[in-house]
């Protein structure tokens, strides 16, 4: 099995010069007093916003928050306001005749039989998990390679999750399998009581097709677990009161023997209860005949920062690495690493962004030796994603936001770099691999190019294809576009645009614009067959802003918008939508925003910032009360990205942004669309519901729509996902095409 262990986790929580043109009165038709200055805010700075607490406290920001009994997830005044919220919402937005349109349409391509079935490596053959309208919750099953490169592919179940839930009576959720190397015959299986992110962890035996008797099993829980070997587990999880950092996760490792329960499990690693990020993780690395070549703890200091210690001989030792890093894997007794800071060693700066290698047994040592730079990224790349093989290094680099694939072998004359052909402009994903194979799975795509899975011999340098996935909607209409926009300090800022070929550049196409910006996740070009079917085929136009706070150019793209400089990352999504108007790709009366989870930051701050740039806003499972956020779990995770509120200064640059106290009475907001989960352990509902309870409040239209099941992912099932992505498309027409 690959391990990744990253100084970022992503709980996880899914790109030309500026154009001179017409006036925005002339392009937009608006009356002079609807036109804004780059970048300002419309409602005058005087007035400040009734809800904005004058004591930023977080004593202060309680007391003056009137909707603080929605943050009970299933308390009752929170249960009757989602209810007639939900009634409300789905009056409107499922009366509509395009409604069940859609969703037949959804629905038909996120249960169609001719997707890929996603490969992963099992043994001496190949696993999936696989749902269909027959297996809404889904089949783990396996097959041959050879089986897999044919046509008519024979398939094995190896758990059916449709009969475990109806037998259990339980809302199952696959979540994955851990599998031992090298035989991978047991497995740990992890399942979601309804998609939450907290799992029930059971032993799994391959051969019988059956959870093991008296195996190991772990109770719901934010686990982070490893085999050590057959019979002994690493775990980080819930050992009982006072074993959980604020945020909710493990601090505390210990070794698990089978029999054990974990009140009589050894501890092997302790980090601390004031620990941040999301928890202590441990990390074993194994050679391509299943030996462990190195096992590391990961302690998160905060949201970035961690230490990585090593486990040797029963004893812990720290390694002398940088904060900022990420260990990427082993390579017998070399550790590689991508840093995402500068690391200087033996007097030398190695750049933030590089990848290098480093001798596992000097990292012990004050005066580490030994280290080698793999690949320096140039100003417009990044390092997307890497596997470590046996004798060299597989890594997509991206550059101005489009994949290619390299091979990295070390020489007497250093690491060299061998290209391998992948198709131009588009995203390249790694999958899994296999050291003791060679391989690795590679898929690229773009936004009008559905996915292509590949298979990689990294010793050949070779690349094959084995499947293709057919079209889901008619790309030969659209045409996909690269611009930037110049953000408020000067910042060149990409975006993608795919639109009609033949489209009028007057400001009348009904456009949505997506960003995220954050936690240094890139958003490179993606086929969205959802959205293509739902949206590009009704003449619609999708746009996808790459602003900072993503990982497109590297770790300063990330880190130039933590905390105080937020509002940087805000000012970019508004100067790709002014962009976008300037060059009669869109209006301001036919542009909506699209953001989820800390892209609801984005989408809930842009609307109450810049309400003139846009006519709908879908902001969906989002943080918005940026001033509580770190007392809604498992928000105090990731302070290292936004900052704390508990510290005056930083509740100050917060309190400016943030859009559940930023609302206004005055301000002539679109009609928006808000919607989460109910079963979301991510990020809280209460940001979702206490929002949408204010605008209520204020006299703002709005929808608001909790889903019930699913969690944070969105994963629980190809019905709901149809549901859901009918009701943002129906939104969205109504408030851009009608």
């Amino acid at each position: 099995m690959r391990h990744l262990i990253l100084s970022v986790s992503i709980p996880a929580l899914l790109l030309a010069a500026c154009a001179s043109g017409p006036t925005e009165d002339a392009l937009y038709g608006l009356a002079p007093d609807r036109v804004q200055g780059p970048l300002e805010p419309t409602t005058p700075v005087a007035a400040a916003p009734p809800h904005l607490p004058t004591d930023l406290t977080p004593a202060g920001v309680r007391a003056a928050d009137d909707h603080l009994a929605l943050e009970q997830v299933e308390g009752a005044e929170a249960m009757a306001f989602v209810a007639e919220s939900n009634r409300k919402a789905l009056a409107a937005l499922e009366s509509d005749p395009r409604y069940e349109r859609f969703r037949q349409q959804a629905f038909d391509i996120l249960s169609a039989t001719d997707r890929i079935p996603g490969p992963s490596f099992l043994g001496e053959g190949i696993g999936n998990f696989w749902q269909d309208a027959a297996n809404p919750k889904g089949l783990w099953r396996r097959t041959t390679l050879e089986s897999y490169r044919s046509d008519a592919t024979r398939w094995e179940t190896l758990l059916d999750i449709d009969a475990l839930a109806k037998a259990e009576g339980r809302d199952w959720v696959w979540k994955g399998a851990d599998c031992l190397a090298p035989d991978e015959t047991r497995c740990l299986i992890s399942l979601s009581d309804g998609g939450k992110d907290a799992v029930v962890v059971r032993e799994f035996d391959i051969p019988s097709k059956s959870f093991v008797d008296g195996g190991f099993v772990l109770p719901e829980g934010k686990h982070r677990l490893e085999w050590l070997d057959r019979d002994t587990l690493l775990v980080a999880t819930d050992f009982g009161e006072g074993t959980l950092t604020e945020s909710g996760y493990p601090f505390i490792v210990k070794s698990l023997q089978r029999g054990q329960t974990l009140a009589q499990a050894t501890e092997v690693y302790r980090g601390d209860i004031g620990d941040g990020g999301y928890g202590v993780s441990p990390a074993v690395y194994r050679d391509k005949d299943g030996r462990i070549e190195a096992v590391l703890f990961h302690r998160p200091l905060d949201t970035f920062r961690a230490e990585t210690w090593r486990w040797v001989d029963g004893e812990t030792v720290r390694l002398n690495l940088p904060e900022r890093v990420g260990v990427q894997g082993t390579m017998g007794d070399r550790l590689v690493l991508s840093l995402d800071e500068a690391w200087i060693v033996s007097g030398a700066a190695l750049p933030a962004g590089a990848l290098v290698t480093a001798d596992l047994d000097g990292l012990s040592e004050a005066d580490v030796g030994g280290v080698e730079v793999v690949f320096a990224p140039g100003e417009r790349q990044s390092i997307d994603s890497v596997r470590v093989m046996p004798d060299s290094i597989l890594a997509v680099v991206s550059d101005n936001v489009v994949g290619t694939l390299k091979r990295f072998d070390p020489g007497p004359g250093g690491w060299g770099a061998t290209a391998i052909a992948v198709p131009a402009n588009s995203a390249v994903g790694l999958g899994d691999s296999s050291k003791s194979r060679g391989e690795v799975f590679v898929s690229t795509q773009g936004f009008l190019t559905p996915p292509t899975l590949s298979l990689a011999n990294v010793d050949a340098g070779s690349i094959a294809a084995l499947r293709a996935a057919p079209a889901k909607f008619d790309a030969s209409t659209h045409v996909v576009e690269q611009f930037e926009a110049t953000s408020s300090d000067g910042t060149k800022i990409p975006y993608f645009v795919t639109r009609p070929r033949e489209m009028a550049m007057d400001g009348s196409a009904p456009a949505i614009l997506f960003g995220y910006g954050g936690f240094q996740v890139s958003f490179p070009p993606a086929y969205k067959p959802e959205m293509g079917k739902l949206w590009l085929e009704n003449g619609g136009v999708f746009v996808q802003a790459n602003i900072r706070g993503g990982g497109e150019f590297g770790p300063e793209w990330h880190q130039s918008v933590l905390k105080e400089n937020r509002q940087l990352a805000f000012d970019d999504f508004a100067a790709v939508a002014r962009d976008l108007h300037r060059r009669g790709i869109s209006s301001p009366r036919r542009t909506g925003i699209y953001g989820r989870s800390n892209g609801g930051v984005l989408t809930s701050v842009v609307m109450t910032q810049h309400p003139e740039l846009i006519n709908a806003a879908v902001i969906e499972s989002p943080l918005i009360d940026m001033l509580r956020y770190h007392e809604l779990p498992a928000g105090a995770s990731w302070i290292g990205e936004y900052g704390d509120p508990r510290i005056p200064e930083e509740a100050a640059f917060i309190a400016r942004y943030s859009a559940y106290q930023q609302l206004r009475p005055e301000a002539e907001y679109p009609r928006v669309y808000i919607t989460t989960n109910t079963r979301d352990d991510r990020v809280h509902p209460g940001h979702a519901r206490k929002f949408a309870a204010r605008l209520g409040a204020q006299g703002h239209d709005h929808l608001y729509y909790e889903e019930t099941s699913g969690g944070h992912s969105n994963d629980a099932d190809p019905v709901a996902n149809a549901r859901r992505w009918a009701r943002h498309y129906v939104y969205l027409s109504q408030q851009l095409m009608d």
